[in-house]
């Protein structure tokens, strides 16, 4: 199975002065998340379904990419703040898909890949990575990890 692990991005508010979990996207992290959604796009990327963390940066996160990839999204849980490799066992069960894209937060992406596949890693807001996984052996390879820099376009 292939899963896909998308970072939410940007959500640096200096002067937040309500709960961490009600944090949005600030404009710029909109704009960046569009460009990496758009990037996925010409990377032809089309998960089956993608699956998001409630908070509002994660889901606002899911939303502009699965507006530009035609996917279908779901809210999960289990993709709150402490993820790890019991809530991704859960997260496979409840979804029997062959191509996933998870939208969550750090440091639980970078340790969930970490724990599939051996790999010293640190997943940037924005960034995203694609893990080739045998979920019966919790074991992956990991084929491609990218931060939002590359979604830029290039100026000719």
């Amino acid at each position: 199975m292939r899963l896909y692990f998308l970072r939410h991005g940007r959500a640096d508010w200096p002067e937040w002065t309500k709960s961490d979990d009600e944090r949005p996207l600030t404009e710029r992290g909109k704009k960046e998340m569009r460009q990496v959604a758009k990037f996925l796009v010409r990377l032809k990327v089309k998960p089956d379904l993608i699956v998001t963390s409630p908070l509002p940066r994660a889901s606002q996160t899911a939303q502009i990419a699965a507006v530009q990839l035609k996917t279908k999204l779901r809210e999960d849980e289990t993709l709150k703040p402490g993820f790890g490799m019991s809530e991704l066992r859960t997260v496979l069960k409840r979804h029997h898909l062959k191509i996933l894209m998870l939208v969550g937060h750090e440091p639980d992406f970078t340790d969930v890949i970490s724990a599939l596949t051996g790999a010293c890693l640190k997943l940037s807001k924005g960034g995203v990575g694609l893990i080739d996984v045998d979920p019966e052996a919790e074991k992956g390879k990991l084929l491609w990890l990218f931060p939002p820099k590359f979604a830029r376009k290039r100026k000719s």
